[in-house]
């Protein structure tokens, strides 16, 4: 697969295109995004699916834009798709055609199906695990699918649309009649079974980033977000019953007033007709998953057991040394082993503990004085994919405070909603502190063993004494039930 691909998604709202860069065999990272909102479907719904000149023309100066971008970024593999809009048309050869013959692009129309199926393998692979119905409102049509055990179970595509139920009911101000055609498209999903939901799209984005603002959220982190579905109808039924000065004053941008409403009516009973309870916001969509259905194309679109693209990609862009990172989680994992039951941490928090070790030292890449604060801000803002904002939250956290100092009590308040109890917190940070003292050395191997005897982790040198080791931990400020022994 080439080192750089760019995604070119035709939808029926916006044109949008993502640039991704690989930095080893699975792990990659976005490079570039930019979108261009085209309104191909403009006049389409009412003029039986035609997409319009003045619609194409947009569409074309867009792509022609997104090509040149492409061609700065050295992009070696383009992959584009058009959906509803398109594909609904009756003129869509002539518009793929015209495509094709100025610049050489072949677009591939996705159907209702595989749309919902490619937006369903992006959660799949980089949100936390859960089983889940994914929701994608476009602007002609939504696509659900159903993920259990990693994997897309079911994928459903509804002729459900901001844009098409916008221009057929709401600007002709017959809401009653859109709420029938929403009834009639979703009796094809299940009836209420408490299903979580995972969000993709414009409109999911536009009401998770309102209830985040609402709501004061301490991460600044829409991937990943999780919120009830009390707090999305709250808002929902605002929404619905507002006008320009009040949307804006709930926190919807501007450029979303006049389709936010069609959207938020579609949500709403969709939710309620399975019984939702939790959502969670996707930042990945229909462009991800059509990069990892390249990607993953020998592995089932799907990545190996435990392998995370995040955790691999800030190791192989910042990690100085890869050895010693895995030097200081393999300690940290061996100290967590010793002491969590005495320090009564709950032994799932050993994963998110070797992260950290993993991550501690990224920030060197940038300026090692100041290395702890650059791993935190990096840790915090590109461990992206595959985790909750608990984790994240715990794992920057861990990293910040890993060197002698506990987490500042300023520090565990602003992120109280998201860190586990301040015992476990401080546990953790005395743990990958230890460990980080006791390889400071940077042996080439591990040169000493550990065990726990008497109350005391006895530290048992191989070779040449630990001195700087025991300088460090004599000034750390260990809890009284972590003693630490040289021998």
């Amino acid at each position: 697969m080439a080192k750089r691909t760019a995604v070119i998604d035709i939808g029926s709202n916006s044109a949008r295109m993502v640039i991704f860069e690989k930095t080893s065999r699975f792990a990659f990272h976005l490079l570039h995004e930019t979108k261009s909102r085209v309104r191909i479907s403009e006049g389409a719904y009412e003029n039986g699916g035609l997409l319009n000149d003045a619609a194409i023309d947009r569409t074309f100066k867009a792509v022609d834009n997104f090509l040149s971008i492409a061609e700065s970024y050295h992009v070696r593999k383009i992959l584009c798709v058009a959906t509803s809009a398109v594909r609904d048309a009756p003129n869509k050869k002539q518009f793929l055609h015209r495509l094709r013959k100025e610049f050489g692009l072949n677009v591939k129309v996705i159907d209702g199906t595989k749309e919902a199926y490619l937006g369903g393998i992006a959660c799949a692979n980089l949100l936390a695990k859960t089983e889940a119905m994914t929701i994608d409102i476009g602007g002609g049509s939504t696509e659900c699918a159903y993920i259990e055990d990693g994997y897309v179970k079911e994928s459903i595509s509804l002729d459900l649309g901001t844009v098409r139920l916008k221009e057929l009911y709401f600007d002709h101000n017959d809401i009653s009649a859109a709420q029938k055609h929403i009834d009639k498209a979703i009796d094809r999903l299940p009836l209420a079974q408490n299903l979580h939901v995972i969000g993709i799209g414009g409109t999911f984005r536009a009401l998770s980033q309102a209830i985040m603002q609402n709501n004061n959220y301490p991460l600044d982190k829409l991937h990943g977000f999780t919120f009830s579905s009390e707090d999305l109808f709250t808002l929902g039924d605002k929404i619905l019953n507002a006008d320009k000065k009040e949307l804006k004053l709930l926190g919807i941008k501007k450029e979303r007033f006049d389709v936010i409403k069609p959207g938020t009516l579609i949500l709403m009973k969709v939710l309620k007709r399975i019984g939702c309870r939790s959502l969670t916001t996707s930042g990945a969509g229909v462009r991800e998953g059509v990069y990892l259905h390249d990607l993953l194309r020998n592995s089932g679109d799907r990545f190996p057991e435990h392998f995370n693209p995040s955790v691999r990609y800030l190791i192989d862009r910042h990690t100085l040394n890869k050895k010693e990172a895995n030097q200081l989680s393999r300690i940290s994992k061996e100290l967590f082993d010793l002491v969590h039951a005495l320090l009564d941490i709950d032994p799932h928090f050993r994963r998110e503990l070797s992260i950290a070790a993993k991550l501690a030292h990224i920030g060197e890449s940038l300026h090692f004085y100041s290395y702890h604060q650059h791993s935190y801000y990096l840790t915090q803002t590109a461990l992206e994919y595959g985790f909750t904002h608990q984790q994240i939250t715990l794992i920057s956290t861990l990293v910040r405070f890993h060197k002698r100092k506990q987490p500042k009590k300023s520090h565990l308040e602003t992120y109280a909603s998201l860190l586990p109890d301040e015992k476990t917190v401080i546990a953790l940070s005395h743990i990958l502190s230890l460990a980080n003292a006791l390889t400071v050395h940077r042996p080439r191997n591990i040169d000493f063993t550990l065990s726990f005897e008497k109350d005391a982790i006895v530290v048992e040198a191989l070779k040449k004494p630990l001195y700087l080791a025991q300088e460090i931990v004599k000034n750390l400020d260990l809890p009284k039930e972590l003693s630490v022994r040289f021998a």
